[in-house]
């Protein structure tokens, strides 16, 4: 398509450098490794698909790859480019507490309406155990992320309004060890 025809150069790398966790050399192999994988310098959600499924082969990941494509796509353009892709790796892998929750708050904030409803936690929450395969979870019912989710839910929606706002979230994850060790996992498939 005309998308991956065009290439893209990104930003100064002094530029990300300052703007990230990253040194510039650090930044200089992340780039040769994007570049390899993507030659065009933008990923669109079909590629980012096909690569991010190649670390579950037991499960089905382009459910969840869709929702993590959407959050790393912050500019909302269908592509990421390497400026994306570096910004949002510098705050799972380098980034505060804080910054990391936010981050996953955006993730599981589908329609980006500034809060959490239990419809999208339980479409994350599958996702993930769609993608993590049988393999992982042998004994899981179909209504286990069901369970799973209004467990959290139950915790983190602290005024009982039926939403979690990303203060309840943060506050919810920093003051419960298990949500933070769920968020863990959720980390480790990034």
């Amino acid at each position: 398509d005309l998308m991956t025809m065009v290439c893209h150069r990104p930003e100064g790398l002094d530029q990300l450098e300052a703007q990230t966790n990253f040194s510039k050399r650090e930044l200089q192999v992340l780039y040769r490794g994007f570049k390899n994988e993507c030659p065009s310098g933008v990923v669109n959600e079909d590629t980012f698909k096909q690569i991010y499924s190649q670390f579950f082969p037991h499960g089905d990941a382009s459910t969840y790859a869709h929702y993590l494509f959407n959050a790393f796509d912050t500019g909302h353009t269908g592509s990421i480019k390497f400026e994306d892709f570096v910004t949002a790796l510098s705050i799972l892998l380098r980034g505060s507490v804080t910054e990391k929750l936010q981050w996953t708050f955006n993730l599981y904030d589908i329609n980006r309406d500034g809060y959490i409803n239990k419809e999208e936690m339980t479409d994350i929450v599958r996702a993930i155990y769609d993608m993590m395969g049988k393999y992982t979870y042998p004994v899981l019912k179909n209504d286990a992320p069901k369970q799973h989710v209004d467990a959290f839910f139950q915790k983190m929606d602290k005024n009982r309004d039926g939403v979690v706002t990303l203060d309840e979230f943060i506050f919810s994850c920093q003051e419960d060890e298990n949500i933070m060790r769920s968020l863990q996992l959720f980390e480790n498939v990034i």
